[in-house]
């Protein structure tokens, strides 16, 4: 008799694996390989959680972008459904942009058209965009564009205007008939680099010359002056005799060696290839008090608002620019309410300073209306006015290279304090929603109104869009667009 140990297969033995599961005949007749599902592995479920999770909130953010935008471009969307008369134009905006510090003008004009036009689109509002690619160039575009509208209110000035595209349409314009809609028009400025410039620019076009001011004379260096003297003979050493303007002290006295000759040529190579700055300011503001108010400077100004721009450079900011990335949405809310607010143009008030409280909504009664133009203000005490804090946590965020100073830099726009003239601030007005238009804003929100005057559509089925969208389908606003054509060959049989 065997034994049966021996025979018997030992304990800790594997057993033997099943036998795979045959295919289905159906995909086995298709060519398709046995496919089997089973859970991935454990570095597969981590990738697939993390992208999955960053894919999720991304398309999350971005539909209640659009949302958004939608609600706040359905809200102004009536006033592109207003008719005009024939010798009216529509009313324009100002828009104000200037590169972020520490970068170039594309990001600034990529965040004006993702945020700011479709709204201004959607309201059929023209507008104009004063851009500036450097530090200082908005500050002198606003400063020139007030001093222009000063010279045709007819104030004396001896500067020669040059006659521009823009100077002749608005010429053929006016021989035509044709006006500009009634109603203020608007400020939009984009940054607080550009809102500083801004303010700058403002107050030099008001309270600055209109001629522009004669530039400085160069002193010579106090070493020039010491080799001069020492060259002179005895009887010239008098200082009662020497002068500064006596030929013995020019540079043309000087005589010219071969190698200050070949170093004047380098100069101007070096001035040519430097680009031209901004004009240079015709006023500082120190000097705000002592000038003296135009007799054209209107009691109000048209109304302003500051439009948030963050921009975040730096590779150890990076888990804040991803949070950024990932909750546009509320960078579209605030902007779309600012916009909004300006284009209905319905409500305004000025800009607080340290006289009001932060709980009490100033009104219309409490602007200094009519100043007097010889009243001077040095006496007053520093002011802290809501000019001077809008946007102000964005000067932090801004790239180390910007907050350096040179020595030879008298001013700067982005670094300096924001200085405002009492007579300028209390004229400016912020433009603010209605509390009508603000209730109106959240019923489109919930989606229980739409466009003033017209019915919301039915809601068109997902499948449908796609169609229209990648297949060969047309919406029923494009069928209404199509024209009807009769029959044109007469095969009717009339």
């Amino acid at each position: 008799m065997a034994d049966s140990s021996s025979s018997a297969a030992p304990s800790g033995a594997a057993k033997p694996k099943a036998a795979p599961k045959p295919p289905n005949p159906a995909f086995k007749m298709m060519g398709l390989p046995n496919m089997r599902f089973k859970l991935p592995s454990r570095n597969w479920m981590i990738f697939l959680t993390i992208t999955g999770s960053f894919a999720g909130t991304l398309m999350y953010d971005r539909r209640e972008k659009r949302r958004v935008q939608q609600k706040w471009s359905e809200l102004v969307a009536h006033i592109s459904k207003e008719s005009l008369p024939i010798d009216q134009m529509r009313r324009k905006l100002t828009v104000y942009l200037a590169a972020p510090p520490g970068d170039g003008l594309r990001v600034a004009r990529d965040h004006f058209k993702e945020y700011v036009k479709p709204i201004l689109v959607a309201a059929a509002l023209d507008y104009t965009v004063v851009e500036g690619r450097r530090e200082g160039e908005v500050r002198a575009s606003t400063a020139e564009s007030i001093r222009k509208l000063r010279r045709k209110a007819g104030e004396p000035s001896s500067a020669v205007e040059e006659t521009g595209v823009e100077a002749v349409v608005a010429a053929t314009r006016a021989g035509m008939g044709i006006r500009d809609e009634p109603g203020t028009k608007g400020d939009l400025v984009i940054g607080r680099h550009t809102w500083k410039e801004y303010i700058r620019g403002l107050h030099e076009g008001w309270l600055g010359p209109l001629d522009a001011p004669a530039p400085p004379q160069e002193e010579l260096p106090v070493d020039t002056l010491e080799t001069a003297s020492a060259e002179q003979p005895a009887g010239l050493m008098n200082p009662e005799v020497a002068t500064i303007d006596s030929p013995e002290f020019s540079e043309d006295a000087k005589p010219e060696t071969p190698e200050t000759e070949a170093e004047e040529p380098k100069k101007e190579e070096e001035k040519e290839k430097k680009p031209a700055g901004p004009t240079p300011a015709y006023i500082y503001p120190s000097e705000y008090s002592s000038a003296s108010l135009p007799p054209s400077l209107p009691q109000s100004f048209d109304s302003s608002i500051p439009v948030e721009f963050p921009h975040l450079l730096g590779f150890l900011n990076t888990p804040i620019r991803i949070y950024r990335f990932l909750t546009q949405r509320y960078l579209a809310e605030d902007v779309g309410r600012d916009v909004a607010a300006l284009v209905l143009a319905n409500s305004s008030r000025p800009y607080r300073d340290d006289a009001f409280s932060a709980d009490s909504e100033p009104t219309a009664a409490s602007i200094d209306s009519t100043p007097s133009p010889d009243s001077s203000f040095a006496d007053l005490s520093p002011r802290n006015y809501e000019q001077q804090t809008v946007m102000q946590a964005a000067e932090k965020e801004w790239h180390k290279s910007v907050h350096k100073r040179e020595e030879d830099e008298k001013e700067r726009e982005w670094l300096d304090d924001v200085v405002l003239d009492p007579r300028i601030a209390s004229r400016m007005q912020r433009a603010i929603l209605s509390p009508e238009d603000e209730a109106r804003s959240q019923r489109l929100a919930q989606q229980q109104e739409y466009i003033l005057g017209e019915e919301r559509p039915a809601p068109v089925p997902f499948w449908k869009r796609m169609w229209i969208k990648y297949g060969n389908g047309e919406s029923e606003e494009d069928l209404r667009r199509k024209p009807i054509l009769g029959n044109l060959d007469g095969e009717d049989g009339q």
